[in-house]
């Protein structure tokens, strides 16, 4: 009986070696991601928590005054859906991993204009699918509380910005990701239309304001 010549083993044991540095980087990079899926989640929760304990000790701006990017603007609420997320100035990556991002060149709630917000379709903004016309959303500023009425959703592409434009009227705009459940970079972005029905000031807000004798 032959026995195997030394070099016909090699391209064996090559391809083995192969396949077990392959198994072991998929399964760094798989432990890698959930690992990083985990602390992403942790660290949105708990930023939330930190802003929610003290968006009641906000207070009204004395007059027109610039946001920063990463301030906290207020709290947007959707009831049927229980959407309840803190709302930050800016559209960066780490806020938008934290919070919904409100785009600095768009109006702020509760002035006239198009207010839009940024949120991802796997956090913050997953419950978008099932949003409905005539759905009610409400943000909360120091300044004061304002309601909208969901009229419409749209599918579009990322080119298409008329969506963002600004309006003769009070609007909200939402936009995510899209497809929502699309594994890697979504091609296309989700738009929830509202139009503002409401403004209640908020009582801290009247406090200040000076009364006539």
């Amino acid at each position: 009986m032959n026995a195997r010549s030394p070099l016909a083993n090699k391209p064996r044991k090559f391809r083995s070696l192969i396949f077990r540095l392959a198994y072991y980087f998929f399964l760094a990079g798989g432990v890698w991601g959930l690992g990083y899926a985990g602390y992403a989640l942790m660290d949105a929760r708990t930023y939330q928590a930190v802003e929610e304990a003290k968006i009641s000790d906000m207070r009204p701006a004395m007059g027109p005054h610039a946001v920063a990017a990463g301030e906290v603007i207020g709290e947007m609420k959707i009831p049927r859906l229980e959407v309840r997320t803190i709302v930050v100035q800016g559209e960066s990556s780490k806020i938008l991993r934290r919070a919904v991002g409100h785009l600095p060149e768009t109006a702020l709630p509760g002035e006239s204009g198009n207010v839009v917000l940024a949120g991802h379709r796997d956090s913050f903004f997953r419950p978008l699918r099932n949003i409905r016309v005539g759905d009610a959303i409400t943000i909360w500023t120091p300044e004061g509380e304002v309601e909208y009425q969901v009229e419409w959703t749209k599918v579009v592409w990322p080119t298409d910005v008329q969506v963002l434009q600004p309006s003769s009227e009070n609007t909200l705009t939402l936009v995510t990701c899209f497809p929502f459940y699309y594994l890697g970079s979504a091609p296309k972005r989700f738009i929830v239309h509202a139009r503002q029905v409401g403004q209640l000031p908020a009582p801290s807000a009247l406090a200040q304001t000076p009364q006539r004798l």
